[in-house]
């Protein structure tokens, strides 16, 4: 008997540091473009104060998720996240356009770099000074537990 063939798993990778122009786009990179498809959905994280970007049909999935899911908690998440979400596409010159909503809760503005980092399933948008304070915190932990439970 065959082995059923394995769906690649779509992981996104890399940190690209970019400036936003006075109308909130950003050059969004080629690499992540081809990677995420023609269109993509950006959302406000839940756990951090950066936008999280997916490609559809990952975004489609976790949609069915939050849908199926009942109770108070679930409903908060529903309302965080789906009133938030926009699908973009690239304009010609790879550009996206942030919606002002999106840019005041991450925090992005043209004075402060942008840094838009691939993270496993999804790509993060970050302000570039919220991103390295985070990374110099997490410099700080200590991740051997973390390692050891992945044999790395």
């Amino acid at each position: 008997m065959e082995d059923a063939a394995v769906s690649p798993v779509l992981v996104l990778t890399g940190t690209y540091n970019h400036n936003m122009d006075s109308k909130g786009r950003i050059n969004f990179p080629a690499k992540l473009r081809d990677q995420l498809g023609k269109s993509f959905v950006i959302s406000r994280s839940l756990t951090q104060h950066c936008l999280m970007v997916h490609p559809v049909e990952n975004w489609r999935d976790l949609e069915r998720q939050l849908l199926s899911a009942k109770g108070p908690r679930a409903e908060m998440m529903s309302r965080r996240l789906f009133s938030s979400a926009t699908e973009v596409t690239p304009d010609q010159q790879g550009r996206i356009l942030i919606p002002a909503a999106l840019r005041k809760f991450a925090d992005l503005d043209t004075e402060d770099g942008i840094v838009i980092a691939g993270v496993g399933r999804k790509v993060e948008i970050w302000r570039e000074s919220a991103w390295n304070a985070l990374n110099l915190a997490s410099e700080e932990e200590d991740d051997t537990e973390l390692l050891n439970d992945f044999s790395l």
